[in-house]
């Protein structure tokens, strides 16, 4: 049986192209970067450029870029690297990923909601507002139902304010073009598995005169802001994919663009009683959120499943969580609605022809599964 990945917001594929600038490093660079001889400098200009290629991406400078081990790890630097310790306060949003949500959990903070389109109101920000604020995250574009935030005219209050804006940027880069100088940002976290990189690799962008507590003690790696051999081969993948979508992301936006509006219209059309969660809001190309009127997510998903389609009901980090999804929850779907969901994202592997069998394996396990749901009769 063949079997078609549509999952691509949990994690992305390995590239080719990255996996052949990531093969050599593992077997011949072995050095240490912060070695003076010459395999530690070898390791070190791979280092560099990769940091150059990370940040023409983002429209940074390189010394603005701390490599990390992922965007969970960037965005906990960043919140606790600015407002820990200094009784700092911060404003969020209700419908963050864990790893912002966590990390909020640690200091004084305000969720301000986001409406039934899933978009947060840059006044709510601005009213949550206090003295004591230190930082601002709004995430750049949701990982479950792919709406895009006004984190521009987020960032302006905040500068106004005298206060750091952070954006979990994790689900918008390769999705989307992103300047930072441009939109404001003082901090923004990236990951690499999302973006056809390795797992263990991400980067935050520091904006030169953003003070950053580390949260790591030891050497004096990342210019003192994250302590730790750097993962070469790991940073070097990540710069290639940065280079990657560089040259080519725009031209594969657009493809997926179109294949997920064919997905989406054609399970409206032929499938009743569903809905696009996020409708109406700029989402992300890829990403679509759809709730089936009377059926169970999971039930769904195994259906799918057997039938060689790889979809989500939520977000990776959340998976076996009893719970539905936060996200959903924050727009105000009920508990029933948030568990009929089912989340679509689409990659590079993906084409018209794999669109169009999902589809039909979407109809036939929905009208099955709703013969067997007496709610839905």
């Amino acid at each position: 049986m063949q079997r078609f990945y549509f999952d691509h917001n949990a994690t992305t594929p390995v590239s080719q192209e990255v996996l052949e600038a990531m093969l050599p490093v593992m077997t011949e660079v072995y050095g240490n970067a912060s070695s003076i001889h010459h395999f530690g400098q070898t390791a070190r200009k791979m280092l560099d450029d990769a940091r150059k290629q990370v940040a023409g991406m983002l429209g940074a400078e390189p010394q603005e870029i701390v490599f990390t081990s992922g965007g969970t790890e960037a965005d906990n630097l960043a919140i606790l690297g600015v407002a820990s310790g200094t009784a700092g306060h911060m404003v969020t949003t209700t419908f963050e990923h864990p790893a912002v949500l966590a990390a909020a959990g640690q200091l004084d903070h305000t969720l301000v909601p986001v409406d039934a389109h899933g978009m947060v109101d840059p006044d709510a920000i601005r009213q949550a507002l206090r003295p004591e604020t230190k930082v601002i995250s709004v995430m750049h574009a949701n990982n479950e139902v792919g709406t895009i935030q006004p984190i521009a005219e987020i960032a302006q209050i905040a500068a106004e304010a005298g206060v750091v804006m952070h954006s979990d940027g994790v689900q918008a880069v390769g999705k989307l073009p992103v300047n930072v100088a441009e939109l404001g940002m003082g901090l923004y976290a990236i990951s690499g598995h999302k973006i056809g990189a390795p797992k263990g690799v991400g980067a935050l962008y520091v904006r030169k005169g953003v003070a950053l507590r580390p949260m790591m003690f030891g050497g004096r790696h990342e210019r003192e802001r994250r302590a730790g051999t750097e993962n070469v081969a790991g940073i070097v993948a990540l710069g290639r994919a940065a280079e990657w979508l560089a040259d080519e992301g725009d031209a594969e936006t657009r493809r997926q663009g179109a294949l997920r509006d064919r997905l989406e219209r054609s399970i409206l059309d032929r499938i009743p009683d569903t809905r696009v969660n996020g409708a109406g809001s700029r989402r992300v190309t890829n990403t679509t959120n759809i709730r089936f009127e009377g059926i169970d997510s999971d039930a769904l998903l195994i259906a799918l499943d057997l039938k060689g389609f790889a979809v989500s009901s939520g977000a990776a980090c959340s998976s076996g969580a009893p719970e539905p999804s936060h996200v959903l929850l924050a727009m105000g779907l009920n508990r029933l609605e948030a568990r009929s969901s089912i989340r679509f994202s689409l990659g590079r592997s993906n084409t018209i022809e794999q669109v169009d069998a999902l589809v039909e394996a979407l109809v036939d396990s929905v009208a099955h599964l709703r013969k067997l749901a007496p709610a839905y009769a």
